[in-house]
């Protein structure tokens, strides 16, 4: 399987965020698992040799997701789901699937 884009990984994170605070490495760990990623795949790094390509995807997610307002960053290293967010629920669902540009129009939404 090759490693999904970040928009794709968006919902797994919000999921994995909604179990209240969480350390991102560990929710790499877990989406690896999720996903069946070969050892090859969870080491491959990105050009820069300083990270590797599905902690990146699953931190730009985790980016995206915080500036729609759905997550928090609660410490270094650490998010959950924004706890007043309204119609989070809503919104949750339909984050798979969608592209940044929307997730950014959502923040300005209460669904």
């Amino acid at each position: 399987m090759t490693i999904p884009d970040y928009q794709s990984l968006m919902l797994p994170v919000l999921i994995a965020s909604s179990k209240g605070e969480v350390q991102i490495g560990p929710v790499v760990e877990e989406l690896a698992n999720q996903l069946g990623l070969t050892p090859e795949e969870r080491s491959a790094l990105l050009p820069s040799g300083k990270q590797t390509v599905i902690a990146n995807r699953v931190n730009w997610a985790k980016s995206y997701l915080k500036q729609a307002g759905l997550v928090e960053n609660t410490r270094r290293g650490q998010a959950q789901v924004q706890s007043t967010s309204p119609g989070c629920g809503h919104r949750c669902r339909l984050a798979h699937g969608r592209s940044a540009k929307v997730h950014r129009r959502w923040s300005a939404l209460a669904l």
